[in-house]
């Protein structure tokens, strides 16, 4: 038993920016307009093997600024991160992968966005704090719901 638990070992190995987009498709008019925006914000966590107990989990965060009908920026920002996942039991990675790496990736993910949002020369745009574990709990919900309808 002490030797699997030697064994087990999951670590971060590095972290970067995959892909990133900021657009402002109704500059310099957006600025005119008193900036009252409506704000989107989307996450989607994607995890991939490759191999060699290494995992890749990419970040992905969409965030829309609407004044009224108009787009006043769009940015995406993929913060990725590739982690060696050993000795972990099959059900213990789904946690792993789904709630501790995104919070390890999100702060640099926020970083991202709110130095592109500036950039643009909008007011400052900082991401509210996500709770991955209830995104986790409700994604298995979803997952076990659609596999039991009556």
């Amino acid at each position: 038993m002490s030797q699997e638990n030697q064994e087990r070992q999951f670590t971060l190995q590095r972290i970067y920016t995959k892909d990133l987009s900021f657009e402002t498709p109704n500059t310099p008019e957006i600025f005119r307009q008193e900036w009252r925006p409506q704000i989107n914000v989307n996450i989607e966590n994607k995890v991939q093997d490759l191999g060699e107990g290494n995992i890749e989990v990419a970040l992905t965060v969409t965030v829309t600024a609407k004044v009224g009908e108009k787009t006043a920026f769009l940015v995406e920002v993929t913060q990725a991160g590739i982690f060696l996942a050993a000795g972990i039991p099959e059900e213990e990675m789904g946690p792993l992968v789904g709630i501790y790496c995104p919070n390890v990736l999100f702060p640099y993910v926020r970083e991202v966005v709110s130095d592109l949002v500036t950039r643009g020369s909008f007011p400052q745009f900082l991401l509210a704090p996500v709770n991955f574990e209830a995104l986790y709990a409700q994604q298995m919900q979803q997952q076990q719901g659609s596999g039991s309808e009556h």
